[in-house]
């Protein structure tokens, strides 16, 4: 029974350390994304002629920032901080849906490791692998 004792609490500590389920990108967008922006994130899915406004080329977005990918900031949109109170946008806020799972700790660039759903990281990756 002591041995019992002193099982229990290392197999929880193991489990804690056991890794995250990875989290997929591509699937991230096909869930989210693809009905406005297409299958090849081009601003053509299905819904796109529906809207009143076409939807984003996201293969571009490197190129419309000087051919760097602004991690932080396209992020930020897939969130819906930087869009809160835009009523021009037809893009849903996605923060609530993303924040479903793990947690990361994630540095765009700033030196700053910030808390940060994986969820958002994956799909903001897999953004970043869409620029041509």
């Amino acid at each position: 029974m002591k041995s019992l004792a002193i099982l229990l609490p290392l197999a929880a500590m193991l489990a804690a350390c056991a890794p995250e389920e990875q989290v997929s990108g591509r699937a991230l967008f096909n869930d989210y994304c693809v009905s406005c922006h297409g299958a090849g994130g081009k601003g053509d899915g299905p819904a796109a002629a529906g809207l009143g406004k076409r939807p984003a080329d996201l293969t571009g977005i490197a190129a419309r920032n000087g051919g760097v990918f602004p991690m932080a900031k396209v992020m930020s949109v897939i969130d819906g901080y930087t869009r809160r109170g835009d009523r021009s946008s037809v893009m849903p806020e996605l923060g609530a849906a993303l924040q479903e799972g793990p947690v990361v700790l994630y540095d765009s660039g700033d030196g700053v490791a910030t808390p940060t759903p994986a969820n958002l990281v994956a799909l903001a990756e897999y953004l970043k692998g869409l620029q041509r």
